[in-house]
Order: C-alpha cells, then sequence, then structure tokens
C-alpha cells in the first residue's frame, strides 16, 4: 500500500502509571479526537481500581473506546482486539476526527498498527481445561517440551514462566492445526494501512518511576482496592481477568494467609516488575518518539511538547 494510501493515526505508549491517559486526553481535545483503549484489563467490567481505568472526570467528555464491556468470566484476545479497535477506528474516522489509541499493552498496539489478521476459532473450554490441569500436573517445562516439537520457533521465544502463552499456542494448534509462528506468517501478508506516530512516555531516572508506583498502589487502596478485590473473588470469577495484578497479590491476605502489609508489598513489586517488561517490550521499536517527565518542571510543559510533535507530523504532505 503507498504512503499516500494510508490512514494517520497517534499511539500513545509507554509503562503504567506515566500518565498516558491524561495525555492521550488531551491530545483529544486539541485534535478533535477520540480514544481507543489498548488495555487488556480494562476492558472488564467492574474492575475499575486495579486497572486504574480512567473515571468520567479523567476523560474529561472526551469518547473512550474498548473500556468496561466486557465480562471477567469471558477470555479475550489479540485477534478480537484487533477487530474491535479497527471498527473504533472506523466509527471514529467517519465523525472526521482523529483516532488515538492509549494504553500499555504491546502486543495489541503492534499487531493493530502492523495490520496483523488472526486465525478466528471459537474457545473450546475441554481443551483448555484439561491442558490448565496438565500444567498443574506436569509443569510448565512439559508443555514447553510439548510446544517444541510442535513449533520450535514458537517454543524457543517462549519464557517457562509464560504459562498463558504456552497454554494459548497449544489450544490454537489443538483446536485449527495451525502453529502460531504459521499464523504469524499468514497474518503479516497484507500491508498495514495505517500510517501511525508513536509517542512515548517515560522516566529517564527509573527510580522516579517506581516512586510514582508505590504512590499509586497507595492510592487505589485508599480507593477501595481491597473490597474491590473482595468482591472478585466473591463472585468466583474466573479466566483472564483473574491473572490482574491488584487482585492475586492480596488474595493471600484475603484467604488469612499473610498479612496485608506483606501482600501490599507485593502488589507494588508486581506492578514494578510488569512496567519494567512495558519498557522493555516498547523500547524494540524504534519509531516511538520518547518524552520524558524528568525532562520538564510539570507535565503541561510535556503536553505542549507532543502537541506540536503531533501537530507538525500531522500537518506534513504525504
Amino acid at each position: 500500500m503507498d504512503k499516500s494510501d494510508k490512514i494517520k493515526i497517534i499511539a500513545v505508549v509507554g509503562p503504567t502509571a506515566v500518565g498516558k491517559t491524561r495525555l492521550g486526553v488531551f491530545l483529544a481535545k486539541k485534535l478533535c479526537g477520540e480514544i481507543i483503549s489498548a488495555d487488556s484489563m480494562q476492558i472488564y467490567k467492574g474492575m475499575d481500581i486495579a486497572t486504574a481505568k480512567p473515571s468520567r472526570e479523567e476523560t474529561e467528555g472526551v469518547r473512550h473506546h474498548l473500556i468496561d464491556f466486557l465480562s471477567p468470566d469471558e477470555r479475550f484476545s489479540v485477534g478480537e482486539f484487533i477487530r474491535l479497535a479497527d471498527s473504533a477506528a472506523s466509527d471514529i474516522l467517519s465523525k472526521n476526527k482523529l483516532p488515538i489509541i492509549v494504553g500499555g499493552t504491546g502486543l495489541y498496539i503492534d499487531s493493530f498498527l502492523s495490520g496483523l489478521s488472526f486465525i478466528e476459532f471459537s474457545f473450546d473450554d475441554n481443551v483448555r481445561q484439561r491442558l490448565t490441569k496438565r500444567l498443574k500436573q506436569e509443569g510448565a517445562p512439559s508443555l514447553l517440551a510439548e510446544l517444541k516439537k510442535i513449533d520450535p520457533k514458537a517454543a524457543a521465544a517462549l519464557h517457562p514462566n509464560n504459562t498463558g502463552r504456552i497454554i494459548r499456542a497449544l489450544e490454537l494448534y489443538e483446536t485449527t492445526g495451525k502453529t502460531i509462528s504459521e499464523q504469524n506468517e499468514l497474518s503479516r501478508m497484507s500491508p498495514s494501512k495505517w500510517e501511525p506516530l508513536y509517542i512515548g512516555v517515560a522516566y529517564r531516572d527509573r527510580k522516579l518511576l517506581w516512586s510514582r508506583i508505590n504512590q499509586r498502589v497507595d492510592k487505589m487502596l485508599e480507593q477501595g482496592l481491597l473490597e474491590e478485590a473482595r468482591a472478585f473473588y466473591s463472585s468466583k470469577r474466573s479466566h483472564t481477568a483473574a491473572a490482574a495484578i491488584g487482585y492475586k497479590e492480596l488474595k493471600p491476605y484475603l484467604d488469612g494467609e499473610k498479612p496485608l502489609e506483606d501482600c501490599i508489598d507485593s502488589l507494588k513489586t508486581a506492578t514494578r516488575q510488569y512496567a519494567k517488561r512495558q519498557g522493555t517490550w516498547f523500547k524494540k521499536n524504534k519509531d516511538i518518539i520518547w518524552f520524558y517527565k524528568d525532562d520538564y518542571d510539570d507535565f503541561s510543559q510535556l503536553e505542549n511538547k507532543v502537541y506540536e510533535t503531533v501537530r507538525g507530523w500531522l500537518n506534513e504532505k504525504k
């Protein structure tokens, strides 16, 4: 596809707790845009505090797509995100507005903007339950060894701790007869219709991010995170949503197994580790223009600098 035929779209990315939501809203108001959320947990209803879902006040009247629409009992895939994000972008463009994708789930963002397409297949709970049972009985190395026989390339890229993707790869093969590697090759056959501008927000000094994360966790607890987690587990929720950071770390306290202080420390550690993984993912993308919060006296200065960059890019002739 020729560059002149591609559709311009903004992507605001970066680790958790850096201000992506605020920046996305700022750009949407300045540039007549709407936001497509790319957060793998904010899609779930009721999981508001743990996922830092933007409040009505924080959205400032800007339309946000793909937030708060799925029951925590339901599973969600990259392919489904691509389909729904494409539909949301089409809706935004039909109103002559600018689509702005905002979030920290790098796999969702990159897959969508790269124009990937995924095999549509129905989840088979029996297959998933059987693989999950085997995981508990045999351990992740056993399942990863099986995947290596089926799909050596995919297995080589996975760590034994990444049990979700290991099970997903085996489930895809059992359900469709195609490996993840075959799927990836097929998905890249069509060129992307998007011309994205990646805007990254981060801290140069990682200690500042760690401090920001710790403050956010404390605020979440003040807002009622513990009560939200208790309600979540009492409703016997399952599937992907149960892996949300903010719930599983507090479960030992809810079960009477650990002191609350220990669980809070675990939550802060898990969130910092997640932010580190996000940073590692996005650093691989050389197209991202990075803006560092500690380079500015306040966030509004960063917002204005980003706005100047985006406006110049939008005004470029193709």
